[in-house]
């Protein structure tokens, strides 16, 4: 989970990271009463949004009084910024700044690792200078065990080539961003810049930070940091019955047991779809490997629920979860849409094989031969049903529906 700067800001400040005094907005009052709360003589506001280029799309702002915060506020809330809409501003007294620095712990994926980033030259965008001049940012590994210590932060402030005036103040900022990082299970905890003022003070002026959803369950308090406005609905409702759900963009609905399944099946769809106009996947959906009845019937029901499904592949083999019980689960389903007034209009191609796949054969058979249309078609082969599912979603379009 990706926060905004303000959630940021405050964790730095929680973990005792220098950063300046600042207060979040949702109306142009709501900034005016954050600089006149703040005090001083200048101020800049702060689109927050989860994307870079905030400055050059007009996102970030001076204003010398806090009726021009206002102001500035007013401008900035609303905007369009990369695809993303501006609900709320930070408000923070401005800062004299005489250099700017880079700093990031994070999880290295490709190399297994934990990996610490640091370069004196900062506010950039730090991919453009990995590329244009490597050398100018350090990159040292992490222990796991040992983690970053004192010893460790001053080898990588050093390595970074900060100034001799700022080298201890930066090594501290290294070491709490990395008890940040441990204390919260974030993958990803980065400033930029990491400034120098011009009293010599070294201050956190803007941060990212990504936490890892898989450690939830350690923090509780990690829930009211969740960006609901910008959640897609399906993939909330999806996470409160606890099902493991992706959004695409396409029209063919996919459920599968086992996410290397469910991988395979959304390339076999995409492979399929090009010979009916480029009909696409809608959706990820992993029903795991010991799932119930219910759990069929959660999925099947969030992806109906989903007007750009034209069609649902569910695509199972059998092993943990028997296919008989995947088939119960399709017909509890369609109990349950009925129960609620909402008939299954779309089509759902079944393909079962493994454990108790006969028995789930049948159970579909009986249930298909009472319903009136029938909304049930089974195919042998995965290739054969994901190309069935993408002929079933091409027809509509090609009525003009």
């Amino acid at each position: 989970m990706d926060l905004f700067e303000y959630q940021a800001r405050d964790l730095f400040a929680a973990h005792g990271v220098p950063v300046l005094d600042a207060i979040v907005a949702d109306t142009p009052a709501a900034a005016v009463a954050a600089a006149q709360r703040l005090g001083g003589q200048l101020w800049v506001v702060k689109a927050q949004v989860k994307t870079g280029g905030r400055g050059k799309a007009g996102g970030v702002k001076l204003a010398r009084t806090p009726e021009e915060v206002g102001a500035r506020a007013q401008d900035i809330l609303g905007m369009d910024i990369r695809g993303h809409t501006v609900h709320r501003v930070l408000v923070a007294k401005a800062a004299d700044v005489a250099e700017e620095y880079y700093v990031s712990v994070l999880l290295d994926r490709a190399n297994r690792a934990y990996l610490a980033m640091a370069s004196r030259e900062g506010g950039m965008e730090i991919e453009q200078l990995a590329v244009e001049r490597p050398a100018a940012l350090a990159r040292i590994r992490v222990d796991p065990l040992g983690g970053i210590d004192q010893a460790l932060a001053a080898e990588i402030a050093a390595a970074g080539n900060f100034p001799d005036d700022v080298r201890g103040e930066v090594a501290d900022v290294i070491e709490k961003l990395w008890r940040l990082f441990v204390a919260e299970d974030a993958t990803l905890v980065e400033v930029n810049p990491l400034v120098k003022a011009v009293d010599g003070t070294v201050l956190a002026l803007d941060g990212k930070v990504t936490l890892d959803e898989n450690a939830a369950f350690r923090h509780p308090d990690h829930a009211a940091l969740a960006d609901r406005q910008a959640a897609d609905p399906l993939e909330a409702r999806a996470k409160a019955k606890h099902l493991n759900y992706v959004k695409l963009q396409g029209s063919v609905g996919i459920i599968g047991n086992g996410a290397g399944l469910v991988m395979s099946t959304l390339d076999v769809v995409a492979y399929a779809g090009e010979e009916f106009g480029g009909v696409r996947p809608a959706n990820f959906l992993d029903i795991g490997g010991g799932a119930s009845a219910e759990v069929m019937a959660n999925g099947l029901e969030i992806i109906l629920s989903d007007p750009a499904v034209r069609s649902v592949f569910v695509n199972v083999f059998g092993g943990i979860t028997a296919c008989d019980e995947v088939a119960n689960g399709i017909v509890h389903a369609f109990g349950l849409l009925a129960s609620r007034g909402e008939a299954v209009t779309r089509p759902l191609v079944v393909r079962l094989d493994g454990n108790n796949a006969e028995l789930g054969r049948k159970i579909l058979s009986d249930f298909v031969s009472s319903q009136q249309p029938r909304m049930i078609e089974q195919v042998d082969t995965m290739d054969g049903a994901a190309r069935r599912a993408a002929e079933l979603a091409a027809e509509p379009a090609v009525r003009g529906a």
